[in-house]
């Protein structure tokens, strides 16, 4: 008479002992740490609102996966490799940090998917954009969610080219970042049918660019190409306005620009600015439902890092779930899986190589006279596919060497 309620019974805690077996959560705790530039000329971008988009994620998911709570902390990595590889090494060994998001400018993202690699743990990088990330030093454990340089120079230049901007000279910040940014849109131009008329390279954080932009208007170049990020991005284009650039019918191409650049810039000074953008705030519904979220806490809207934290938060909860596990090559696999379809990426999908592949915009910065409300700063010029944008995979990379092998 008990061998059926038995039976049963048995049954019930196989179930349970496999279902738990199955669902493990190392820690007890699914932990996200925000490395970021909290006072620096990246924390507008980035920073505090990186860390709310991360925080947005996970209210949105419910603040648990797999009946484990998510929490997420922040650190300041000051822009300095050594200071962001060694909280990152904290973070992974004492910390127990499953996922590290975020991470501005190259040199301090390089550095932290080095630790990631050899801790075996999980970072996804929205405001890193070397292709080396994804090319000769990619790692498992490591994705790159919102743009590299490639990306950026190739979906500016060739839109720019095919509207009849076919001479170019470029102002180059003399670092890596702003050498790759020139070296993908200057070839990206000639491929096109045009021109690269010349380029100078002011240092990093240079005070005066006046020179800088003199030389590139004397060139009579139809686009002054300016690649480099900020401090000297802003500067050139604001240099640019108060010299008569663009009243000349030069056109100024950021090959890296962020909307609240533009904001910072003011729309007089950044008028008629051509850029490539992975988000828009103002694209459509989704975008503006999320943005209006986001911006009811920070009181500005997001850049497109910023937007891309959240979605690559809430992409790599969702593979927990679908995982039983938060062990990072598992998690890894069921990310891989799916569409990436959300406010932020538009046909996104992620790739072996930890790329993940969408479609980016050309845009224009309006005019004062033709932004209707805040923050109204784009005209959406051209849709640019994510294969055309992002290229194949670089077969520097040791995971598509593997691939092909296989």
């Amino acid at each position: 008479m008990f061998a059926k309620p038995l039976a049963a019974a048995m049954m019930t805690a196989a179930l349970m002992s496999s279902s738990t077996a199955f669902a493990q959560v190392s820690d007890d705790i699914v932990k996200i740490g925000v490395l970021t530039d909290m006072n620096g000329p990246a924390s507008t971008p980035t920073g505090q609102g990186s860390m709310t988009a991360a925080q947005m994620a996970i209210d949105d998911f419910g603040g648990q996966v797999l009946g484990k709570p998510i929490s997420v902390i922040v650190g300041d990595h000051q822009l300095k490799p050594d200071i962001g590889g060694a909280l990152a090494r904290r973070w992974y060994d004492v910390e127990q940090v499953d996922l590290i998001v975020d991470v501005p400018v190259s040199a301090v993202g390089l550095a932290v998917q080095n630790i990631a690699n050899e801790k075996k743990r999980m970072f996804i990088t929205q405001s890193t954009g070397a292709a080396d990330f994804h090319g000769k030093y990619c790692s498992p454990y490591t994705m790159q969610w919102v743009f590299d340089t490639r990306a950026l120079a190739v979906g500016t230049a060739q839109e720019v080219v095919k509207r009849g901007g076919d001479t170019w000279f470029f102002i180059t910040d003399d670092y890596a970042f702003g050498l790759s940014l020139e070296r993908d849109a200057a070839a990206v131009v000639t491929k096109t049918g045009g021109k690269v008329l010349g380029s100078v390279r002011p240092p990093f954080a240079t005070p005066d660019l006046s020179s800088f932009v003199l030389q590139a208007q004397a060139s009579k170049a139809k686009i002054i190409g300016i690649a480099g990020g900020p401090p000297n991005n802003i500067n050139e284009i604001k240099t640019g306005a108060e010299f008569g650039v663009f009243k000349g019918g030069q056109q100024m191409a950021a090959l890296l620009a962020l909307i609240t650049d533009i904001h910072s810039l003011g729309l007089p000074a950044a008028q008629g600015l051509l850029l490539t953008t992975s988000f828009y705030w103002d694209m459509d519904d989704k975008t503006r439902e999320w943005s209006k979220r986001y911006f009811a806490k920070m009181n500005r809207m997001p850049t497109m890092w910023q937007a891309g934290v959240y979605s690559a938060v809430t992409h790599y909860l969702q593979g927990i779930k679908e995982a039983g596990t938060d062990e990072p090559l598992k998690v890894a696999a069921k990310m891989r899986e799916k569409p990436i379809e959300d406010f932020f990426s538009r046909n996104g999908k992620l790739r072996e190589d930890g790329l993940m592949v969408h479609d980016l915009m050309l845009v224009q910065v309006k005019s004062p006279e033709e932004s209707k409300y805040p923050w109204d700063y784009y005209k959406i010029l051209a849709h640019i596919s994510g294969e055309e944008a992002f290229g194949p995979p670089d077969p520097a990379c040791p995971l598509i060497k593997k691939q092909a092998a296989n």
